[in-house]
């Protein structure tokens, strides 16, 4: 009788404390983002209201030493490397290279774990989605002050990233759709993920169709059309 009233009381209780740590690892993530964008806001108003630098890099990192962070995740020797953090261009708005990596983020490179979690808007600290005539239709953003017309409150900035995804530190949102989700959002958090905006508030998104979109692609999938709505705007609005 003792251990059938101990087995209902575990069978309550077990979906519970799961609930609780599954909220309180949200929570930590939530906290390294704000953290991250502090630091990015910090480096504006340091820099002439410059945004910290954002591109795409390959195992050379096209010869950049300046990006808000270095390190490939798809590279061994790099993905554990916590050096390379701290030698990019935001760290020392950081100085903690804990901040970078999701605390429920378990994914590991040839069994080595990642020390980064998080990636950057790709249309922001650069105008490489113009310039490289990928999407000349679209705003990219270089300063704060670009930021207006689009608003802070409504623009992205850092995201958790999914782990089958990350590579360098830029997220890329096609926002013709030529490759829906080619960097996938995270599910790691309540099959959600979190990210924070230029105004430096986080938000946590829920994932509809999380798992159709690595299987389609679907530029009608509505968890993509809300990521693009807080990416970027067309020229001239």
């Amino acid at each position: 009788m003792v251990i059938a009233v101990i087995a209902i009381v575990a069978a309550i209780l077990l979906p519970a404390l799961s609930a609780a740590k599954s909220k309180s690892l949200q929570t930590a993530c939530e906290n390294n983002l704000e953290q991250l964008t502090t630091g990015w806001l910090m480096y504006a108003g340091d820099n002439d209201s410059k945004l910290v630098e954002n591109i795409p890099f390959t195992g050379v990192f096209f010869g950049k030493t300046n990006v808000w962070a270095l390190g490939d995740m798809t590279v061994a020797s790099q993905c554990s490397d916590p050096l390379l953090l701290q030698q990019s261009e935001l760290y020392p708005y950081t100085s903690s290279t804990p901040v970078y990596h999701c605390p429920a983020d378990l994914s590991t490179t040839n069994g080595v774990p990642r020390v980064r979690s998080y990636s950057m808007n790709g249309w922001l600290g650069s105008r490489y989605m113009n310039t490289t005539g990928i999407e000349p239709g679209y705003r990219t953003y270089i300063k704060e002050s670009e930021m207006v017309t689009k608003g802070t409150s409504l623009l992205w900035v850092f995201m958790d990233e999914h782990e089958a995804s990350i590579n360098d530190s830029f997220f890329n949102v096609t926002m013709d759709d030529s490759r829906p989700f080619q960097s996938l959002p995270s599910n790691r958090h309540r099959r959600g993920y979190n990210l924070s905006f230029a105004d430096g508030h986080v938000e946590h998104y829920r994932l509809l169709n999380v798992y159709q979109v690595a299987a389609s692609n679907s530029s009608s999938n509505s968890d993509w059309i809300a990521l693009k709505q807080i990416t970027t705007i067309p020229w001239g609005q």
